[in-house]
């Protein structure tokens, strides 16, 4: 699959109603990209100012891919935003993501947004359709509780990347809904989906893609020092503001696991009284969580020495991969939109939000 890039230009987009709001102004700080006055609050923000950031970090709009055996370019142990379809599936690497942070493309039938925040490591795939509309994304270049906001060139709407909701806007309020997505490496991706595509250097930009701009960053976070103003209330003491976590949200509830070396291979949980399988790999900073529900009958787990197997149907689980057995090919069964996050800070925001909970561990 491949396709030219289209030739860069600003889009008509109306200016973003500011009398339609969900968070104040003064909380949303525009990157300035200058080693002085870097962080101009929204309410402070001229037009002007705005104009000139809007995709400054520039959104792939025609994304090019290849073939999994053409990217020899990339490692096993990279990471990747692994997204799949039946049997089609692509890969994002973070290498890319974190130079252009979103994609809009469609896929299988469905308008996505790929989007990706290197400050807070949070990679989330979403539909674009919201009702009648099919919106697309740039970059405001501004952050919210230091994590991106996106724009939409339909209205002008300003939205909070890891919740996927409109904060200032015509579209305030509104949510867009997250697609099943994984974060993991390369080499695991790859064995999942051998056939899978894989997002191309080729992206029409000059950038230094082997460089990695944000390594350290979850050391420097946890001394305190913030790239970006957080709220107080943003924060968590349970576990340091850089540690990375697995989140989920289900029946407005949303749950966070750790994904540290010791997490367990895999757990079982209830949220919002719907039962669920969790896989964390913490050393590659991924996992998946699934319905523990196999057409509509409930399923319970138990470890083996090196798998999880489900008691009900005595398939075999590949906890690091979060694989399904080959005995639920053609079954019903539904994977979580769930995505690993640095920090408590941001999912401590949403409503009702709980750090593991009831879960048990089985691996």
């Amino acid at each position: 699959m491949s396709v030219t890039p289209l030739a860069l230009a600003q889009p008509e987009v109306p200016d973003v109603d500011t009398s339609k709001r969900s968070v104040p102004l003064s909380e949303i700080y525009f990157d300035t990209f200058r080693p002085t006055n870097r962080a101009v609050p929204l309410d402070q923000a001229d037009r002007e100012l705005i104009l000139s950031l809007r995709d400054a970090i520039p959104p792939i709009a025609t994304p090019r891919y290849q073939a999994a055996a053409e990217a020899d370019w990339l490692r096993d142990s990279d990471l990747i935003l692994g997204y799949a379809v039946g049997t089609e599936a692509w890969a994002y690497p973070l290498r890319i993501l974190n130079y252009h942070e979103i994609v809009n493309d469609d896929l299988a039938g469905e308008p996505v947004l790929v989007s990706f925040c290197p400050l807070c490591f949070s990679g989330i795939v979403y539909s674009r359709r919201l009702g009648d509309r099919v919106l697309t994304f740039g970059n405001t270049s501004a952050l919210y509780e230091s994590d991106m906001v996106m724009l939409d060139y339909q209205t002008g709407s300003y939205w909070w990347q890891v919740a996927g909701r409109a904060i200032v806007g015509e579209l305030n309020e509104a949510e867009l809904t997250p697609l099943p997505s994984t974060t993991t490496t390369w080499g695991a991706w790859r064995a999942l989906h051998p056939s899978t595509l894989v997002l191309s250097r080729d992206t029409g930009f000059n950038r230094p893609y082997d460089r990695d701009p944000f390594a350290g960053f979850d050391a420097f976070i946890n001394q305190g020092r913030f790239a970006f103003p957080v709220s107080d209330a943003a924060f968590d003491g349970r576990l340091q503001p850089g540690t990375k976590v697995l989140t989920v949200k289900l029946g407005g509830e949303v749950r966070a696991y750790p994904l540290t070396d010791d997490a367990p291979a895999a757990v079982t949980d209830v949220i919002a009284e719907i039962g669920v399988v969790v896989f964390l790999d913490g050393p590659a900073q991924s996992g998946a969580i699934y319905r523990a529900a196999i057409d509509g009958q409930a399923l319970n787990f138990e470890a083996l020495s090196d798998s999880v197997v489900d008691l009900e149907t005595g398939s075999t689980w590949d906890p690091p991969a979060g694989r399904l057995p080959e005995s639920w090919r053609g079954r019903s069964s539904r994977r979580c939109p769930a995505r690993p996050v640095s920090g408590t800070r941001r999912w401590r925001r949403n409503r009702r939000s709980r750090c593991l909970g009831r879960s048990r561990r089985i691996a």
